[in-house]
């Protein structure tokens, strides 16, 4: 299946925005121009108009990802921010079905258009980071009808008292968690299960090995050398089972939702693809607060 993340909201008559290097601002690029980059090789899995309109409209020196767009191992994690992006737009969209006026938060949002994918005409959309990536974004897209951005520090709870879940609420994290304690994140579930009675969590995660060398480089540039107290999951039956009230479903974020058969993906990919679920531990959990 194949989704076409549309570039509405885009601020296309403005003067371009300038993102500075080692800034917690350039974390931002990384996965946004991962998303642009499948769009491109991989067109028939995977459109995002979105992300190549907003790179447009950034004032920042791309060399030295372009000079990675032929390298293979750069094209796979490329094709795994999309994957990782599908993925929660189909739990989303699965949540809609039950609840079409719910609230879609998108915690730690970046640049992520994800909320604007899912839109059903009836549902909220909510937008939580940092006030400097909060500032960022709205020089860059249109706040619609229905959409609000938070600027808050998701460990400052602050933000839920602006969430109103009456009609559903679901929260999903992409790439968020890596950078949480595992008492951190434990928290926050707990904190989301007692406020938001049939609400929903959907969050990705690696194993211990995955975060060792997946997210080395990056950890390092943020002087993190031990990543033995950060979030990482090995086995999801037994680590997440933090409350009775709490239903835990996970799937590899590779090939738990689809087969990646589509053309220009080659075994080659899927290889990875399948080391990446079974060795690395890549998996999307979804939480249901019952």
């Amino acid at each position: 299946m194949k989704w076409d993340i549309l570039s509405k909201g885009v601020r296309i008559d403005m003067k371009k925005v300038r993102i500075e290097k080692n800034t917690v601002q350039e974390t931002l690029i990384v996965p946004l121009y991962g998303r642009k980059m499948c769009s491109e090789k991989f067109p028939e899995l995977y459109t995002d108009s979105f992300a190549k309109k907003l790179c447009d409209n950034l004032d920042y020196d791309f060399s030295e990802l372009e000079k990675k767009n032929n390298s293979f191992l750069y094209e796979f994690g490329s094709l795994e921010a999309a994957m990782r992006q599908l993925d929660m737009i189909w739990e989303i969209k699965e949540y809609l079905k039950k609840y079409p006026k719910a609230v879609l938060v998108n915690l730690g949002c970046g640049l992520d258009e994800t909320g604007k994918a899912c839109d059903n005409g009836l549902c909220r959309i909510v937008n939580v980071d940092f006030p400097d990536v909060i500032e960022v974004r709205k020089e860059l897209i249109i706040e619609q009808d229905r959409e609000q951005n938070i600027a808050c520090d998701l460990k400052d709870y602050s933000w839920m008292d602006r969430i109103d879940g009456t009609n559903g609420v679901i929260f999903f994290a992409a790439g968020v968690f890596h950078y949480f304690k595992r008492d951190e994140v434990k928290t926050l579930v707990l904190e989301l299960a007692k406020r938001y009675k049939g609400g929903c969590l959907v969050f990705d995660s690696v194993g211990k090995l995955g975060l060792k060398l997946m997210m080395s480089k990056t950890l390092k540039n943020m002087g993190i050398s031990d990543v033995e107290g950060l979030f990482y999951i090995n086995n999801p039956i037994r680590e997440l089972n933090w409350s009775k009230k709490v239903k835990v479903t996970s799937k590899g974020y590779m090939l738990g939702y689809y087969d990646l058969k589509s053309p220009n993906i080659g075994f080659s990919h899927r290889f990875l693809a399948m080391i990446g679920d079974r060795m690395m531990k890549m998996a999307i959990h979804r939480m249901d607060f019952e």
